[in-house]
């Protein structure tokens, strides 16, 4: 789920951004490049944690940018087939739905809900059991299970179930505490 990794990455930097806080003006432009984004070998960066190194610049020929290799820390979230996560539901429809945990989006089949749960269109489309004492729909919370994982280079796609045990609803959104 979350790893504590070490990357590298090459900075450029505009010669106008030379000065004593060189270094300051180098961590938050990496912080502003970085955080947020996802790798499909590493997974979504969350935050950096800590610099390392920033190696000597390399000035490009012709335009005065300079180029400082820059090793850094970092938290990313990398989910993984068998991980069990809570997600909050997004969007219900009769194929099944999608749940969001945190920057990652994962589909659960209508084949992967435990089969005493219809669904139900309407305002607010749901699966309910035939008692109604259960109900999955937008904003529910779930605990799932991841089944499988797509990387590409910029995303990850994820498919889940909640068919097995102690896998659901945690919490509906109908219900009031």
């Amino acid at each position: 789920m979350f790893f504590h990794i070490v990357l590298e990455r090459n900075m450029q930097l505009h010669p106008r951004h030379f000065g004593r806080d060189l270094r300051e003006k180098l961590v938050s432009k990496l912080m502003k490049d970085v955080e947020g984004t996802c790798s499909g070998r590493h997974g979504f960066v969350v935050a950096i944690t800590g610099i390392e190194n920033v190696g000597k610049g390399l000035i490009r020929d012709g335009t005065g940018f300079v180029t400082f290799p820059v090793k850094y820390q970092c938290v990313v979230f990398r989910p993984f087939k068998g991980e069990i996560l809570e997600a909050v539901v997004s969007m219900v429809n009769k194929m099944g739905f999608f749940a969001e945990a945190g920057p990652v989006q994962i589909f659960v089949s209508n084949h992967l809900i435990p089969d005493d749960m219809e669904f139900q269109s309407g305002d607010m489309p749901n699966y309910t059991t035939s008692d109604g004492s259960v109900k999955i729909q937008k904003d529910s919370e779930v605990r799932l299970k991841i089944i499988g994982t797509r990387v590409d280079a910029t995303e990850i796609f994820c498919i889940g179930t909640i068919k097995d045990d102690f896998l659901g609803v945690i919490s509906d959104p109908g219900t009031t505490s």
